[in-house]
């Protein structure tokens, strides 16, 4: 059993010491800056790399009177350094004093550094070199009233260099002051219970990424590659891989689990930038989202009616003018209560006077320091306003007759959903003519359901005002009858938008909510496109993409977010590749497929016009996916019709098909017509379209076609340049 001194930030020590007590310390007991505790070598190792709070973990080695220079220096002397140090090596000191004669810390470490180069010196004539940067071995010596301690520091760099940040902002928040903030916010039981976590000011990301690691059960110091150990004499390798291991199996496992609840904004676009790269830098990027917009236009994401919002707002000391400081913190508070009723905020203000700004009452405060800077962090709890409750008007007859139609459907559908897990699917499509809209209901959580509800074109006949009337009774209803808030419903209104769009202007929120479908996990967003991410209608040819992969090499044309990649590396494909031309589209699949557990270079993610990646590629897939958009006019390709250019699409797919490989295909052109006289002598084609409808769709038996399409047996793939241009010929 060893003793040790673990350093912090000044107002961390209680934190820190239940901390180290959590790790299996003993002896435990808080200091001012700092928790002494007792241990193995273990202990040690275990607080280098666990602890969320601490700047370094330093073992005494020596404590002596040193109120002079010399005794300074013999005391240093007195220390075996061979012990710890190789001769060959290379060391550097850190020196802080208090209360005592010798006053310059570059002096003392000076004459520290003299002592133990001396000593080897004079043994053998050889003498450890000063490295200041990564040292084998950093000594630290702390003098305060005469008194010398002398202490190897085993974290080597202070430990709250996670090793993740490629970039900072200006004024950046230390990590460790990062993890104390989350925890007296009581983050890890705010995310238990199924809330988001939400920074409206989030910088570099900082308090994201700490949350996220918090969350996942990373080790804080996993991704750090030095620490002040590892070239000690006495460093245990076999005991550091060990603990090292463990770490990156609970990471493992912990990431697979993580829920993309964590949601990140800033007026600087460049700090959103930042704050990007540093969260893929630290592996969590797949479960953020990041945006541009100023801390007042914040709103809680979609889906989540609880969470913690956390910040730390410029104090007007480095940054901004400290005269506009107390307005940023009011409009803060108002937005902070008028939006995120349910919530819990924390925000760290720059002093008193700053946090008496916000025009909410704190439930708790606590002194932090950042840096030298002494803070307050307030941590409020948003309750709702208290309001008369609006008397309910009743229901037309037609809005009525909605309600019973969807009371129906639910009954019809309720225990097939519940017998086979579906938790996305289609309510009610078009059912009542006066009704002209799709109900889609997404995930379920702690919150409860989603709804997407899309307009479709009202008869020509029926009066605008009357249309938008009826859309009101449906978003009514249907939240009445599915039990979901106005909050949770998605709305997309039919109205002619800029450029002659069918519908209006989407928000631009980036907010993006993870669901279930075929035990995997998908991220949707149901405000920003006319499609969500995930097509509902498509889930049994998800499923059959999955049955058809085993062992075959998948490739995804038009791949969108990538969920048929998903589903296909989860049947057991050797390796996907998904193209599409978009870069939105092709970040949202790398997310999925991240979400998943399936990364690396077996999963490709290709930008590039399908027809283009099919006339340069070389490889043989095994499988290939082609699921492409009635029409496309894009600027860096080539216009696209599926009814006029599919023949010619799939003739291009069967260049790059294994001998043994399946073609599906599918698209939701309704008057779509397969040319198989321009097909046959190529494929062997099977009409899938009918088994291909989820039972939730049945109304709209013809929402998309599905085919299955195999060569030839005698069709060699190396030999079908000739065929291919014999059947182009015929059309």
């Amino acid at each position: 059993m060893s003793a040790f001194f673990a350093t912090c930030p000044k107002g961390l020590e209680y934190l820190l010491r239940d901390e180290l007590v959590a790790l299996g310390a003993e002896d435990v007991r808080e200091a001012l800056a700092g928790v002494h505790f007792a241990g193995t070598l273990a202990t040690a190792y275990r607080a280098c790399l666990w602890s969320r709070l601490a700047s370094r973990v330093l073992m005494p080695l020596a404590e002596f009177d040193a109120a002079t220079d010399d005794a300074l220096y013999a005391g240093v002397q007195a220390i075996d350094w061979s012990k710890h140090l190789a001769s060959r090596a290379t060391l550097a000191v850190d020196a802080n004093s208090a209360l005592s004669k010798l006053t310059h810390s570059q002096f003392i470490a000076q004459r520290v550094k003299d002592a133990v180069v001396d000593q080897f010196r004079q043994r053998d004539g050889s003498r450890p070199d000063v490295d200041t940067e990564e040292p084998d071995v950093r000594i630290n010596l702390r003098l305060r009233r005469d008194r010398a301690t002398v202490s190897l520091d085993l974290s080597g760099a202070p430990l709250h260099r996670r090793g993740w940040r490629e970039l900072q902002g200006e004024a950046p928040l230390k990590e460790n002051l990062a993890a104390a903030m989350l925890l007296r916010a009581r983050w890890p039981e705010v995310y238990a219970e199924g809330g988001a976590l939400l920074d409206p000011m989030c910088g570099s990301g900082t308090l994201l990424i700490e949350g996220a690691w918090m969350a996942a059960d990373v080790a804080p110091g996993l991704h750090r590659e030095y620490y002040g150990f590892l070239g000690w004499q006495q460093h245990d390798i076999a005991l550091w891989r060990g603990l090292l291991d463990e770490a990156r199996q609970r990471a493992e496992v912990g990431l697979r689990s993580l829920r993309s609840c964590f949601f990140g904004s800033d007026a600087d676009p460049r700090m959103v930038q930042t704050a990007k790269r540093n969260a893929q830098e630290a592996g969590v990027s797949g479960f953020f989202t990041l945006d541009k917009h100023d801390a007042t236009h914040v709103s809680p994401p979609l889906g989540y009616t609880r969470g913690l919002v956390i910040t730390n707002p410029p104090y007007g000391e480095r940054l901004g003018d400290r005269a506009e400081m107390p307005r940023l913190y009011r409009a803060l508070g108002e937005t902070l209560r008028e939006r995120f009723a349910g919530w819990r905020a924390a925000v760290l203000a720059g002093d008193a006077e700053l946090g008496h700004a916000i025009p909410l009452r704190a439930e708790k405060k606590y002194a932090l320091y950042n840096g030298a800077l002494e803070t307050v962090l307030l941590v409020f709890e948003l309750h709702a306003h208290s309001e008369t409750p609006r008397e309910v008007k009743p229901l037309s007859e037609g809005a009525q007759m909605l309600r019973n139609r969807l009371e129906k459907n639910l009954r019809h559908l309720r225990k097939r959903l519940e017998r086979e897990g579906i938790a996305c699917w289609r309510a009610y499509d078009q059912d009542l003519p006066e009704y002209a809209a799709a109900i889609d209901v997404y995930g379920q959580d702690a919150g409860g359901p989603w709804l997407h509800i899309q307009e479709y074109r009202a008869p020509a006949d029926i009066p605008a005002e009357t249309a938008r009337h009826r859309l009101r009774e449906i978003v009514r209803v249907a939240g009445e009858v599915l039990g979901v808030p106005r909050e949770r419903i998605a709305l997309k209104t039919r109205e002619r938008g800029k450029g002659g769009s069918k519908y209006g202007q989407f928000d631009q929120r980036g907010e993006f909510i993870e669901v279930a479908e075929g035990g995997l996990h998908f991220l949707v967003n149901l405000t920003d496109y006319l499609d969500t991410g995930l097509f509902l209608d498509h889930r049994l040819v998800r499923a059959k993409v999955r049955e058809l992969a085993k062992g075959r090499r998948f490739l995804n044309l038009f791949a969108y977010t990538a969920t048929a990649s998903v589903y296909a590396a989860d049947g057991g494909a050797q390796d996907t590749t998904s193209v599409d031309l978009s870069a939105t589209y092709l970040d949202w699949a790398s997310r999925n497929l991240a979400l998943n557990g399936f990364t690396g270079a077996k999963h490709r993610l290709m930008q590039a016009d399908a027809m283009t990646f099919l006339q340069r590629d070389r490889e043989r897939y095994g499988l290939i996916y082609v699921d492409p958009p009635t029409f496309s006019n894009s600027k860096r390709a080539e216009d696209f019709d599926v009814q006029r250019d599919h023949v010619k699409l799939l003739l291009a797919c069967a260049d790059r098909l294994a001998s043994d490989g399946v073609i599906v295909f599918s698209n939701n052109f309704r008057r779509f017509k397969l040319d198989h006289e321009a097909l046959n002598e190529r494929f062997s084609i099977e009409d899938w379209s009918t088994p291909s409808i989820p039972f939730d769709f049945t109304r709209r038996a013809d929402i998309h076609g599905c085919w299955i399409l195999r060569l030839h047996p005698q069709e060699s793939p190396w030999g079908g340049t000739v065929n291919h241009v014999r059947n182009q010929g015929r059309r």
